[in-house]
C-alpha cells in the first residue's frame, strides 16, 4: 500500500505581517489537531503509514503520542534526515518521500512552503492545505476530507488524471541561471535588502508577474485579480508595472488595505520569456523577498505549465462517491 507524505511548516503563518496587519497565528496545538483529523481520513481509506519530517516545534512528536493513544490511526515514520530549521529541510524531506515511493504528499503551509515542495515533488500529486498568511496557491480545506482524498490518490483508488491538474509556474532567470520557480507571483521591488522577506509596502513595488490571479485572493495576487483576473487553467499570465496611473485599494494582507498605483497591465503567454526592467532592489518569489539584484544583471521571467500536479479535492470526492469507496471499505481495489 502506498505511503503518504505529510509536510508541515511550523513557521507558516507566523511572519512579520502579524505585527503590521490583522493576520492571526496558527498555534502548535491547532497544527496538531489538523494533523489528527488528516490521519483519520487517511486511515478510513486504508493508508497504513505516513512519513513526516522531524520538527523542533514538536508537532511530529505530538502526533506520535496521539497515535499511541489511538492505534487505529496510520503509523508515523519520522524521516531519518538532519533538520537545521532552514528552507532546504523541506526540499530534502520531499526527496526522501519520493524515494520511499509516496503516492501523494499533503502539504500544510502557505505559498512559500508549496513553492519549495513543488521544486522537489516531481510527478507526485500534492494535496495543498492552507496554513500561511497570504494563501493564493493552497486553499482552506477540512482535513478529514483532505485525508480521504490523499488516501484515494495514493492508493490509486481513483483515476489520478481525472482528479489532478497540472499547474503553471514562473521560472526566474538571473543572468541566464535559473533558481527555484514561483507558483503564483514574481515581484520586483526597489528595496535593496531581503530583511523580513514579506512584502506589504505597495510604494516599493516596481513590477509584478502573475501565473494566475483569482478573485477573492489576498496579497500580491489580489492586485492582478482586481485589474486583470487570470484563472489557473488559462494559458496566460499577467504583467503589471507600478507607477503613476490608475490607483486601486488592495487587500495586501489580512486586515490591511493599501492604495496601489498601476501604470501598465499586460499579458504573458506560455513559453514567453519576459525581460524585467533593470533595477537595484530585490526579487520576491511567491510573496517573499529572495534575491538581491543590481541594474547590471539580466533578469527574465518565463511562464510555463510544467509545475506540480495538485489534487482537485472536489473532483476527487466526487470520484470517491461515484465508486462507492465510503459505502464499504473492505476489499478496496485500485482503479483500472
Amino acid at each position: 500500500m502506498s505511503e503518504v507524505g505529510i509536510l508541515i511548516n511550523p513557521a507558516a503563518g507566523r511572519d512579520v505581517r502579524r505585527l503590521i496587519s490583522g493576520a492571526t497565528s496558527v498555534s502548535l496545538s491547532e497544527h496538531g489537531a489538523r494533523l489528527q483529523r488528516l490521519l483519520v481520513g487517511l486511515g478510513a481509506l486504508g493508508v497504513k503509514c505516513v512519513s513526516m519530517m522531524f520538527d523542533r516545534a514538536g508537532i511530529a512528536g505530538g502526533l506520535l503520542r496521539a497515535r499511541e493513544r489511538n492505534p487505529s490511526l496510520p503509523a508515523i515514520r519520522v524521516i531519518d534526515m538532519p533538520v537545521k530549521d532552514r528552507p532546504f529541510d523541506t526540499q530534502l524531506a520531499v526527496r526522501h518521500m519520493r524515494q520511499a515511493g509516496a503516492g501523494c504528499i499533503v502539504v500544510f503551509g502557505g505559498d512559500g512552503t508549496h513553492r519549495l515542495v513543488a521544486h522537489e515533488c516531481g510527478p507526485v500529486p500534492l494535496v495543498c492545505l492552507s496554513s500561511g498568511t497570504n494563501n493564493a496557491f493552497p486553499k482552506l480545506q477540512e482535513e478529514t476530507v483532505a485525508g480521504l482524498v490523499a488516501a484515494a490518490v495514493a492508493r490509486q483508488l481513483v483515476e489520478t488524471p481525472l482528479v489532478c491538474c497540472r499547474n503553471k509556474r514562473l521560472r526566474c532567470f538571473i543572468d541566464g541561471k535559473e533558481g527555484i520557480s514561483a507558483l503564483v507571483d514574481v515581484c520586483v521591488t526597489d528595496e535593496a535588502w531581503v530583511g523580513a522577506r514579506a512584502l506589504w509596502r505597495p510604494e516599493n513595488l516596481v513590477a509584478l508577474y502573475l501565473a494566475f490571479s483569482e478573485p477573492g485572493a489576498i496579497g500580491l495576487s489580489a492586485i492582478g485579480s482586481l485589474v486583470a483576473p487570470v484563472a489557473r487553467t488559462d494559458d496566460a499570465g499577467t504583467a503589471i508595472h507600478f507607477g503613476p496611473g490608475r490607483t486601486i485599494n488592495v487587500p495586501i494582507a489580512p486586515g490591511l488595505i493599501r492604495p496601489v498605483e498601476i501604470a501598465k497591465v499586460g499579458t504573458i503567454t506560455l513559453g514567453e520569456r519576459v525581460p524585467v526592467p533593470a533595477q537595484t532592489g530585490t526579487i520576491a518569489l511567491d510573496g517573499e523577498k529572495e534575491i538581491i539584484i543590481s541594474p547590471k544583471q539580466r533578469v527574465e521571467i518565463e511562464l510555463t505549465r510544467d509545475g506540480p500536479w495538485s489534487v482537485d479535492i472536489t473532483a476527487a470526492m466526487a470520484a470517491i462517491a461515484q465508486r462507492g469507496l465510503l459505502a464499504h471499505t473492505s476489499g478496496l481495489q485500485a482503479a483500472v
